[in-house]
């Protein structure tokens, strides 16, 4: 997979579920099974998001109606994809706030990670690991002690073919201390890892880089942040990948699927050419 452009994939219409420990869509799966997952409740819909404001900026465009009643009605995921330590608590204070104000789950997804996209179109993130750090313990200190469900660094562990040995051991540890000081500045946030998408990486390399990258210590992992594969691809991946780590002996790890843009014809992940292109399920 390579990766797309922050503003093209970064819609995140985020839906949740869980899967045989797996999931983001309209469904929770325990592991084998279909009864309800460990989370309750309603994903925050921010009132001032993007297309929430395109909306009320365009009234008389002949899309916003669609556009109004199909995607700003829905919740989605709040990016902070900017290297800014000095106010990241503030602004994720003010996001926890209005959602917890609102009685709903907010769903932060972190993009900060250094030598982030490997360069490419979504290049940016925290100048070296150290600062990296420092950014997370920013960022954990306004998480609040409610529970919010953080999407942490899309493609980190999928995409390191621009690492040397030291590079990638290096991420791993960041990864794994970042997930630390998330569940240790919030023990209510509900932390998961970058497991690529289903026609990316073998379920079982992606079990081991999770495990490398510390998902013992997080509650599962996402895919097809970065990708239109279908849900049910999504799933059966999803529960190979849980299998391998169960093989490991780490248990009990649930899956993110990401489907705000998955409900057309799969392939052409890149959506530049494929007129099928259409959101999927929506959240739960």
């Amino acid at each position: 997979m390579a990766s797309l452009s922050s503003l093209r994939r970064r819609s995140v219409a985020a839906s949740l579920a869980a899967v045989a420990g797996a999931t983001l869509v309209g469904v929770c799966l325990t592991v084998g099974s279909a009864s309800a997952g460990t989370l309750s409740g309603s994903l925050y819909r921010d009132p001032s998001s993007a297309v929430v404001r395109w909306v009320a900026a365009n009234p008389g465009d002949s899309r916003t109606a669609v556009i109004r009643d199909k995607i700003a009605s829905q919740p989605q995921a709040r990016w902070f994809a900017n290297f800014n330590p000095s106010t990241v608590q503030s602004e994720v204070s003010e996001v926890i706030g209005a959602a917890n104000a609102a009685q709903q789950i907010p769903v932060l997804a972190v993009y900060e990670i250094t030598n982030r996209d490997c360069g490419g179109a979504s290049a940016g993130g925290a100048p070296d690991l150290n600062q990296y750090q420092t950014w997370v313990s920013n960022f954990a200190r306004g998480l609040g002690n409610q529970t919010v469900i953080i999407i942490l660094e899309t493609d980190s562990l999928a995409l390191q073919t621009c690492l040397s040995g030291s590079e990638l051991n290096a991420r791993n540890q960041a990864i794994t201390t970042a997930t630390r000081t998330i569940k240790s500045g919030n023990p209510n946030a509900k932390v998961y890892l970058d497991g690529g998408h289903s026609t990316w990486n073998s379920a079982g390399e992606t079990a081991n880089r999770l495990r490398a990258a510390g998902v013992q210590y997080a509650d599962g992992f996402f895919t097809n942040v970065s990708n239109y594969n279908s849900t049910s691809n999504e799933a059966n991946f999803g529960r190979s990948v849980i299998s391998a780590l169960n093989g490991m002996g780490i248990t009990g790890k649930r899956q993110v699927i990401d489907t705000s843009r998955n409900g057309g014809a799969s392939g052409d992940w890149c959506g530049d050419d494929n007129t099928d292109r259409r959101i999927g399920q929506y959240p739960t």
